[in-house]
């Protein structure tokens, strides 16, 4: 999961367009003109060169594309509406700007390097005067949720000027030139308000890299994008603002300097910024301010996004409500904290006890390899309650935000994901091992082969980085693929064997935990200590 800058909803744009007084702007694009005559001249032009000519087709093809563009047909289509700012000021907002930088938490690095786009919209002959040009385009980079999309808005909404947004996929249609005209149309509209802003968002849908099997629209949609960024200049006062979760994927002509040769990362927020995101959605939730800490909810969301957190506190809220709580209470940000984590819990399915009992053993030996390997994530909470495909969780969360990890904590990953097949191994045979652990299997073999792959991790393999598939790397050779493989399986090997030391010498905490697992459930940090040291479990309430 991920943290971010206040939610990509937080504030949606009233009206339709707008100008610098703050009234809406038409931006219609004039419709093609219908001529019977050239629509009987251009079917008859196309069926000639089909059934005359077979070597021809994409001619055909094209001409084809040509008559239906120019009918008119395609532009009634609610894909192809013309183009209006979105950005119109709020008429409740005293400053009557809309959403700015105030609205937009969890990213200041990013609210920085974005200003100077503001600054240069409100005053161009500032920078004009030493020489200085701006950037044509701005490319917003990071994970999904991270308010993208928001910081784009903030900019014209502090600057004052109009908002052009489209997504890549707009553009992406069957007929040849459709996607080319629609981003002619596009910057006309905003050249007619200029300054303003455009933002595509989804980039990657129109932008990504070249090949020579690429569809002809493809090309043709990415070339007249290329155009138009080449087409205008800064003192037009159009800035365009791009943003993509993969920006290895864009093309290299598209992200060239003095096209989109200014990028903005926007990451998931710390933990400092998931404070301000809490604090912005909160305002709203009636919730128990002496028992609600914001600062313990921020730390144990670390991952989450703005979106996220967002929907933490909705979820948290909507729960309060449904339990006729008087006020959201720390227990219903908990309940939402894990659903988003681990899924929606299945209470309603049915579970044979034998299952039931085998899913115990299974998450009570992740349990007890997190707790008892160094370098493992703290235990949080351990659950045989079915969420999502899975028939139970044990929920692991850092104690604070990790930018790096070390080799030990990888190994400590595989020894945990290997602690649910060891500890069915144990107690059932090898032969009576189940499929359930899959997915650890998987997960294992993931961490592992980033360890040899990208980490150099392996000292027969070395400081080598072997990534393949999309990169621009070679791939290895068919030796060294296989001495890859060999190493991959070999500390996923060690991994299991040090998880059946662990759980071999723990087999009393291993039955205890099991049995309390199928008698409550759920149990957290603090249950889970209790019972591996024998100590009975008290609970209280509808827990």
């Amino acid at each position: 999961m991920g943290a971010s800058a206040g939610g990509a909803d937080s504030k949606p744009f009233p009206g339709q367009g707008h100008s610098l007084s703050g009234t809406p702007i038409p931006t219609e694009v004039p419709p093609a003109e219908t001529n019977y005559l050239k629509w009987i001249l251009l079917a008859a032009a196309a069926g000639y060169w089909f059934y005359s000519a077979r070597s021809k087709a994409q001619e055909a093809l094209s001409l084809l594309s040509l008559l239906i563009d120019s009918s008119g047909i395609l532009r009634a289509g609610a894909n192809n509406q013309p183009f209006q700012p979105i950005a119109a000021p709020d008429p409740s907002d005293p400053s009557r700007r809309g959403t700015t930088f105030k609205d937009v938490h969890g990213v200041e690095e990013a609210k920085a390097e974005l200003y100077e786009i503001v600054e240069f919209l409100k005053d161009p002959k500032k920078f004009e005067k030493l020489g200085g040009r701006l950037p044509r385009g701005v490319l917003l980079t990071g994970p999904p949720g991270t308010g993208k999309t928001l910081l784009a808005r903030a900019v014209a909404g502090e600057a004052g000027v109009p908002f052009f947004s489209a997504s890549g996929s707009e553009f992406d249609e069957m007929y040849v030139g459709v996607g080319a005209r629609r981003i002619r149309e596009l910057f006309t509209a905003a050249r007619k308000n200029s300054p303003a802003i455009v933002f595509i968002d989804e980039l990657d849908a129109i932008g990504g890299k070249r090949s020579p099997k690429d569809q002809t629209f493809h090309k043709q949609t990415l070339n007249q994008l290329l155009t138009e960024m080449d087409g205008f200049s800064t003192g037009e006062g159009i800035i365009l603002i791009g943003a993509t979760n993969f920006p290895e994927s864009l093309d290299k002509a598209l992200v060239r300097p003095g096209r989109f040769d200014k990028h903005v990362v926007v990451p998931l927020p710390d933990v400092r910024g998931r404070m301000e995101i809490l604090r912005h959605h909160m305002q709203s939730v009636q919730y128990d301010h002496k028992a609600v800490d914001i600062s313990v909810i921020a730390r144990g969301t670390i991952g989450f996004s703005g979106a996220d957190l967002q929907a933490l506190v909705n979820q948290a809220a909507v729960k309060a409500s449904a339990d006729n709580a008087d006020a959201v209470r720390p227990s219903h940000f908990e309940w939402a904290k894990e659903r988003i984590m681990m899924g929606a819990a299945r209470t309603s399915a049915f579970i044979s006890p034998e299952n039931k009992l085998a899913t115990a053993y299974h998450e009570a030996g992740h349990a007890l390899l997190a707790l008892y390997t160094k370098g493992a994530y703290p235990l949080h909470s351990i659950t045989v309650i079915p969420r999502g495909n899975a028939l139970g969780y044990t929920l692991m969360l850092p104690e604070q935000d990790r930018q790096s990890h070390s080799f030990a904590e990888y190994r400590a990953k595989l020894d945990v994901a290997m602690g649910g097949r060891v500890a069915e191994e144990l107690v059932y045979g090898k032969e009576n091992v189940t499929d359930g652990a899959s997915s650890d299997i998987s997960n294992a073999t993931s961490i592992a082969s980033n360890m040899v792959r990208r980490f150099g991790f392996s000292d027969s393999i070395g400081p080598v980085s072997y990534m393949g598939g999309d990169s621009d790397q070679p791939p290895p050779s068919e030796e060294t693929q296989r001495l890859i493989d060999s190493e991959v399986k070999t500390l996923i090997e060690q991994a299991q064997e040090r998880a059946r030391v662990v759980l071999a010498s723990k087999k009393d905490e291993l039955e205890r935990l099991a049995q309390a697992l199928v008698d409550f459930e759920t149990l957290d940090l603090a249950e889970v200590q209790k019972v591996i040291k024998g100590e009975p479990i008290k609970r209280t309430g509808f827990e």
